[in-house]
């Protein structure tokens, strides 16, 4: 067969300047133009910034305070998105395959964006199919199609067929001329939607969008009448427009989205300093709910390459020499085959070759058929009977954990449709595996974070136990895969056992279906061609870095460093994210809620406002920003369970309730009938500390269990808002540093805490308050079944993501 020398550099040029390059949308889904607009150009955004204007126009710069921390917070947001594009887009370059491509007669190894139309394009075992194209060159090529035809059959390619992007090579090799590239390619759109970086199909982002929906429900006619009734207070203009701004901003839960995307963004590029690539922003999230890892032997638990043990004669045949033999016609060795061409090199011509059956999972075995005879190589119980004497030995020697393949030489050419047929056995090659060094460690960390491992290999099920024993696994009974049942005892034996031996690619597929049926949320890792399609319909598919490019290609999560033991920073940064996001989701929620009540029952009773934004930026600052910026980074090693929604609106609403109460109960037993500006502003103090008691003591119960540092965030918080009502009575010079439309106020945070009775009543109420959320929080606990816990004695090592300490 003629080879195709490929494009000249000119003809590429000509290529190049007409366009027609594989042109691919960003790695990470997302431009520097869309990452501004999402952090600036919000709803949200909008609206405070209408309020940060009006404020401005009062000319009280220090109740505009509000507005410096949302161009702050904008600013944060860009740059850690930003990070986290530059993160994943050089992690991608790394991660993804890079075709081999023929230009002027010499195959070099290019990005797939620097394909162009006409390129031909060389194919082997594993390899993506990257553009559209037609087949050039075929030597025994199967593809397998389905992830776009959903058929399980590969499919053999002569020259002349067509080639979709999206499927991948299981055997054989060949060439192919690409005919459609960029937009025209389907592989453009596998990649922008492998690629996104968004939170789509997330029940966190889902349960996220809902409270927002319902916030903003809620604001519009709340809104209305807080300005209506705001506007007909009496006072100046300046002071109308304060109360007004004081009542709408803290009903904006803009921390909420920032902290959330600020969360995924530095998991994206923590992970990524680990060499972990994430190609779905979604798969964080996923990381977090996992329970159950499924796994490959080979490339997880043992070392990818494989040493030549020892050859077990059981025939006068020159065992070698066939091997060799096999070996050199193997155009695309497996490890298997590699360590056998390492100790047989060729010492004579080739023979003849009449016809070569490649080695895939789906058969396990390989085969070439020469002028004069026919030889397979591959497992023992598949080319033999499995209860023959070789078969028996070959299982005997499995158990110890080493791997053994059977020589055999066959009636039947290898490509024949009913090969192999009658095999008589020649030898057995024995295999040496090298179990990884880290594996044991990763496995205990899964067992003490109660994640189950399940071990599913085409390996001899035997050898796979003796290798789980050797890390200290106990495997219990080890399952052939073959033996496996049909239907619900299919799922009932998957989801008792935990090794499985002589698993096809498709009982991979049915096998993390079945877990999943049972309410599992399963991750899949593996290299090879043969996890493809359960690692695609796995909740979170994890690929090696070093495995097949098609492999990477509909994986999650790659794993550059080749390291399994890599995967428990990776579970312990998605429980991480998700846990401490639904923990401060429960501070926006509440302080959202609070707002929106009490400025209603405010309206309602046709009141001034009690607050100016200067006094909600205290309590946002001392009991939700600067706690819910520390606690959304820190260590979390819980499990992430689903029902995020409910169990932030079973606290955050009632909450929210008691604290709006509280504050107008306290407001209107405080406040003054006359309009003297003291008294106003010495009620606006009494009614602020209830607020700022309550808050706080929604941090205190949200911020459970204890460790050191959040008890001293919370003494921090508690410090600086008490230090702030000490000034103005500790220190009576301190200047006014305010404008006109604060008079009465002789104090930067428009604070005069100088009436004792007004600020035993606020304290008392805080008081209660407090009780009763304490009530709140235990009872919700009560009767959903959660466990609280009130401290964590782990030490404070024990917080680092490994598996040697992470909750062990």
């Amino acid at each position: 067969m003629t080879a195709h020398p490929g494009l000249t550099t000119a003809e590429v040029a000509e290529r190049v300047a007409a366009g027609q390059v594989n042109t691919l949308p960003p790695r990470s889904g997302r431009t520097v133009w869309d990452i501004v607009k999402a952090n600036v150009f919000t709803r949200i955004n909008f609206l405070l910034m209408v309020l940060f204007i009006m404020v401005l126009t009062t000319g009280s710069w220090v109740n505009a305070l509000f507005g410096v921390l949302v161009i702050f917070n904008a600013g944060v947001g860009m740059i850690q998105e930003l990070k986290a594009k530059k993160t994943l887009d050089s992690l991608a370059v790394v991660g993804e395959g890079h075709p081999k491509v023929r230009r002027d007669c010499v195959t070099v190894e290019l990005a797939r964006d620097e394909i162009v139309l006409g390129d031909v394009i060389e194919l082997v075992p594993g390899d993506q199919i990257v553009v559209d194209g037609e087949v050039l060159e075929a030597e025994y090529l199967e593809v397998d199609e389905s992830l776009l035809t959903g058929e399980s059959d590969p499919v053999d390619k002569a020259p002349g067929a067509e080639l979709m992007s999206g499927s991948h090579v299981i055997a054989g090799t060949g060439a192919f001329r690409a005919t459609k590239v960029g937009a025209d390619s389907y592989a453009t759109k596998l990649t922008a939607e492998a690629n996104k970086f968004a939170l789509t199909k997330s029940e966190l982002q889902g349960g996220i969008n809902v409270i927002l929906k319902l916030i903003t429900w809620l604001l519009i006619p709340v809104g209305l009448a807080t300005i209506y009734v705001q506007w007909d207070q009496v006072g100046t203009w300046q002071q109308r427009v304060l109360s007004m701004v004081g009542a709408l901003s803290p009903m904006v839960p803009e921390g909420l989205v920032l902290l959330t995307s600020l969360a995924f963004a530095a998991a994206v590029i923590r992970l990524g300093q680990q060499q972990v690539l994430i190609q779905e922003l979604p798969a964080v999230e996923g990381l977090a709910r996992v329970d159950v890892v499924c796994a490959d032997k080979t490339g997880t638990l043992t070392e990818n390459g494989l040493r030549f043990g020892e050859l077990i004669k059981l025939s006068d045949a020159d065992c070698g020499a066939i091997l060799a033999q096999l070996a050199a016609a193997d155009i695309t060795p497996n490890a298997s085959m590699q360590a056998v061409a390492a100790e047989f090199p060729l010492a004579g011509d080739k023979w003849e070759l009449t016809s070569l059956a490649p080695f895939t999972s789906a058969k396990k075995w390989s085969g070439a058929t020469f002028a004069h005879a026919s030889y397979y190589l591959g497992a023992p119980d598949v080319l033999g009977a499995p209860d023959s004497a070789e078969a028996e030995r070959a299982e005997q020697i499995g158990a110890t954990g080493r791997r053994v393949i059977l020589l055999g030489q066959g009636e039947l050419p290898v490509d024949d449709p009913a090969a192999p047929g009658q095999v008589t056995p020649l030898a057995l090659v024995v295999l040496e595996q090298r179990v990884r060094p880290e594996a044991r460690d990763t496995l205990a960390y899964f067992e003490a974070q109660d994640v189950a491992v399940k071990v599913i290999s085409g390996d001899n099920a035997k050898s796979v136990g003796a290798v789980l024993e050797s890390l200290g696994v106990q495997a219990g009974e080890v399952v052939d895969a073959r033996e496996l049942p049909e239907g619900d005892a299919f799922a009932e034996a998957v989801d008792t056992h935990t090794v499985f031996g002589r698993v096809t690619p498709q009982q991979k597929r049915a096998m993390v279906a079945a877990l999943q049926s049972r309410g599992h949320n399963v991750a899949m890792t593996g290299d090879g061609v043969n996890d493809v399609l359960a690692i695609k319909d796995s909740d979170l598919g994890v690929a090696m870095g070093s495995g097949a490019a098609a492999t990477r290609g509909v994986a999650q999560v790659v794993l550059l460093n080749d390291s399994f033991a890599t995967l428990p920073s990776v579970v312990a940064e998605g429980r991480r994210v998700i846990g401490n996001i639904e923990r401060v989701a429960n501070f926006f929620l509440t302080k959202t809620m609070y707002s929106i009540i009490l400025a209603l029952l405010v309206a309602v009773a046709g009141l001034q406002f009690p607050f100016y934004p200067i006094h909600t930026s205290v309590v946002g600052w001392f009991t939700i920003g600067i706690p819910a910026c520390l606690l959304a980074l820190a260590p979390n090693v819980e499990r992430a369970r689903h029902g995020f929604l409910r169990r932030v609106l079973n606290f955050g609403l009632p909450a929210g309730i008691v604290i709006a109460v509280s504050v107008f109960i306290s407001y209107m037993l405080i406040r003054p009938a006359g309009d003297d500006v003291t008294l106003r502003f010495q009620a606006t103090s009494g009614a602020l500390v209830t607020l700022l008691m309550a808050g706080t003591w929604v941090m205190v119960v949200t911020s459970r269990p204890y460790r050191w540092w959040k008890v001293g965030m919370i003494v921090f918080c508690i410090f600086m808002w008490i230090l702030i009502y000490a000034v103005p009575v500790l220190l009576p010079w301190f200047p006014i540093v305010c404008s006109n439309a604060c008079q009465g106020a002789d104090y930067l945070f428009m604070i005069d805490p100088r009436n004792p009775a007004m600020m035993q009543s606020g304290i008392v109420i805080g008081l209660i308050a407090m009780a009763i959320i304490e009530i709140l929080w235990w009872s919700v606990g009560w009767i959903t079944h959660e466990r609280r816990k009130f401290w964590d004695f782990r030490p404070a090592k024990q917080d680092a993501q490994t598996p040697h300490s992470l909750n062990r």
